[in-house]
C-alpha cells in the first residue's frame, strides 16, 4: 500500500492521511475514501478540473512530466495555478510515490 499525506487548504485542518493501490490514479484513491476537496467530476477523463492538487514541493520532480492535455486543462482550475498544481487523476501512484504530499485547493468551483 502507499500512503499519501493530503493537506487541506487551511493548514489549521488536520492533514488527511490515506492507504492506496499501485497503479491506481490519486484521484480515484481520494474518492474512493471520500476526501472532501477532490470532486472528480469527470471521472478522471482528463475533461475537467475539479480534481486539481498542489504537489509539495519536494515531490514534484519525482511525477512524471505532465501531458499537453493536463497542461491545458490546468488553466481551467478554481484555484490559480501554482508551481506543483497537477490534476490527481493524472497522477498514478506507484511505490515511489508512497509518503507523498499534497495539499487540496480552497475550492474546485
Amino acid at each position: 500500500m502507499i500512503t499519501i499525506h493530503l493537506q487541506a487548504h487551511d493548514p489549521a485542518q488536520a492533514p488527511i492521511t490515506l492507504q492506496a493501490h499501485s497503479g491506481q490514479s490519486l484521484m480515484q484513491a481520494a474518492v474512493d475514501t471520500n476526501v472532501s476537496g477532490i470532486q472528480a467530476d469527470c471521472g478522471g477523463l482528463l475533461t475537467c478540473a475539479t480534481c486539481h492538487v498542489v504537489v509539495h514541493e519536494d515531490w514534484v520532480k519525482q511525477l512524471p512530466p505532465m501531458g499537453s492535455d493536463e497542461d491545458g486543462m490546468l488553466a481551467f482550475t478554481a484555484q490559480a495555478r501554482e508551481l506543483g498544481s497537477r490534476l490527481s487523476c493524472q497522477i498514478v501512484l506507484t511505490p515511489e510515490l508512497d509518503g507523498l504530499q499534497v495539499t487540496l485547493p480552497e475550492s474546485q468551483y
